[in-house]
């Protein structure tokens, strides 16, 4: 059923707070369980408020019905919206239902900004000890990359190895300090491909970054396979037309590709990745960092300046 069809035609994400508009539409004949392909009641938990959350939770017949494998309160927690959540519990909505991996909205909860958002019950299990660590690891990741501009940027996280051994299973070699300075002034105003042959290495906590604030080089096929020898490498390209795209090498071998990190779990991830989605959500950098085990206190292995700026090697397996 189409938004034209359905009673919601000219929604936009803030009109689900406002109140007497929803309330208005629902009043005369909106549909309170469909919306352009989707439930009102959880684009409301995301965008709206908590009284359109209390008004739509009377009209629905199930407030726990699922979208995507998710209830409208997984989306509020999801979404950061804490108080959106608590109007949806008031409204009977179940903290504890299991849904994708096995995390219901509480537990998600618990690793998030606002772990007392629900009273664990006696008996249900709280998070883990690896999981409580992993969370807290996230956040301090999350906000070392804080104030991080990466549009355009391509980068491969690499765990357990430093900067001089990338450089090494790249066969790159010093970049010219004259281009080099030509280059950081203004990327785009020289030829692009020339480009895309220098890249940045930076040693951190738990490996190094390859990046290249202008170009998707370090996202390549021919790179990742290089540097992941004996360990596991993920790739991002942040494309500024199409969003962010990661892939994920290990042990010298492409094993996924087209991913979106910080995007939304899928119904079939493991716990660990849905874990990983929620805490790097909307946070394509930290995403590709955590899933390699770096640890940054700072954006410069990405944003610059790097140990070093090197050349690569012109191959036909670096394209993508």
């Amino acid at each position: 059923m189409t938004g034209r069809k359905d009673g919601w035609v000219g929604m936009v994400w803030e009109s689900w707070a406002d109140h007497d508009d929803v309330t208005r539409r629902l009043d005369e004949g909106a549909d309170p369980e469909a919306w352009s392909g989707g439930r009102p009641l959880h684009r409301a938990a995301s965008w709206g408020s908590p009284r359109v959350i209390a008004e739509l939770a009377r009209r629905v017949m199930d407030v726990d019905a699922l979208e995507d494998g998710t209830t409208a309160l997984w989306k509020a927690v999801w979404s950061d919206r804490p108080d959106n959540a608590r109007a949806l519990a008031a409204a009977g909505a179940d903290p504890w239902k299991p849904l994708i991996g096995g995390w219901s909205p509480g537990r998600l909860s618990l690793a998030g900004p606002t772990p007392d958002l629900f009273g664990v019950p006696e008996g249900m299990r709280g998070l883990s000890l690896v999981e409580r660590t992993t969370a807290r690891a996230g956040a301090r990741l999350v906000a070392a990359l804080a104030d991080l501009h990466y549009e355009g940027t391509g980068l491969a996280c690499v765990a357990g190895i430093d900067a001089e051994e990338a450089a090494r299973r790249l066969e790159a070699t010093p970049a010219d300090a004259e281009v080099l300075k030509q280059l950081r002034e203004e990327p785009w105003a020289y030829d692009f491909d020339p480009n895309l042959q220098i890249v940045g290495v930076t040693t951190v906590r738990g490996g190094c970054i390859v990046t290249q604030p202008w170009g998707y080089a370090p996202s390549t096929r021919g790179v990742l396979t290089r540097l992941s020898a004996g360990t596991v490498c993920y790739g991002l390209y942040a494309n500024p037309k199409s969003g962010d795209q990661g892939k994920i090498a290990r042990n010298g071998s492409l094993e996924g590709s087209d991913l979106n990190p910080g995007g939304s779990p899928d119904p079939g991830d493991s716990p660990d990745e849905v874990l990983a989605s929620y805490l790097y959500r909307h946070r394509a950098v930290a995403y590709a960092c955590g899933f390699t085990g770096l640890r940054l206190t700072d954006a410069r292995a990405v944003a610059g300046p790097p140990d070093a700026w090197v050349e690569l090697p012109r191959r036909d397996d670096r394209e993508q």
